[in-house]
């Protein structure tokens, strides 16, 4: 029997997101993925779901408060009014540049993506979990937001939002036994790292006290090992980062 009825992955169509999607139907009855624009890559990512569980992929812009607000409008009516169990806010992007290069609208973006969105499907998905009085959120920040990386300003700053923004949350749902705790993970092998040569990666490697980056599968068993631990667990900032920092 599976233990919780819904949940929601944000940024579900490859690397972190969908590694989490795929172990989290292990606990799910119903599964709704999400990501905003590679439509073939989150058809696959529901394929390999359906045969778990029971899989809604759909499109959003999650950094569009209307788009959000339509898709848990959408939720509700599959579910009934039941809403969610488990919301999971991975979709994120990156910005590599220097200060000095980024530009208002690259700023925007990244920050309207990786933490206005976790603004926007916590705000919606909170209601349905306050009148249960039950539910468990987590977001997947990085350790780049507790430290900062040189050329990733605009990330750094989006992720240690995400960091503040689940600390803080996790206070005002506590009494209604809602769970909130961030996933803090080092450098993981996905295509976010892409724009790294070999010889780079190779260098980074070499700086991590484990000597190899995590892997999608280690990100998403953390998670769900979170989204699954006792209910005193919140507000965490769990960092997984192979003795990085």
């Amino acid at each position: 029997m599976k233990e919780y009825k819904t949940a929601l992955v944000t940024g579900a169509s490859r690397g972190i997101g969908k590694a989490i999607a795929l172990k989290l139907a292990e606990q799910v009855g119903t599964l709704f993925i999400v990501c905003s624009r590679s439509i073939d890559s989150l058809k696959d990512a529901a394929d390999e779901i359906r045969t778990k569980t029971k899989v809604i992929p759909l499109i959003c812009d999650v950094s569009d408060s209307a788009a959000v607000t339509q898709l848990f409008d959408m939720i509700d009516r599959e579910t009934n009014g039941y809403g969610l169990d488990i919301l999971v806010n991975n979709a994120g992007i990156s910005c590599t540049k220097l200060l000095s290069d980024t530009r208002d609208k690259d700023w925007r973006r990244v920050i309207d993506t990786n933490l206005s969105s976790v603004f926007y499907c916590c705000r919606a998905a909170q209601g349905a979990m306050i009148r249960r009085q039950s539910g468990r959120i987590l977001n997947v920040s990085s350790m780049w937001g507790q430290v900062g990386a040189s050329m990733e300003v605009a990330y750094s700053a989006s992720k240690g939002g995400v960091d503040a923004f689940t600390k803080s949350l996790a206070k005002e749902l506590a009494p209604s036994n809602i769970q909130v705790n961030a996933l803090s993970p080092g450098v993981t092998d996905t295509e976010m790292n892409d724009h790294l040569t070999d010889e780079e990666k190779a260098a980074l490697a070499e700086e991590i006290p484990s000597g190899r980056f995590a892997d999608t599968e280690e990100a998403a068993g953390m998670a769900v090992g979170i989204l699954t631990a006792p209910d005193y667990l919140t507000g965490q900032i769990i960092r997984m980062d192979g003795g990085m920092i």
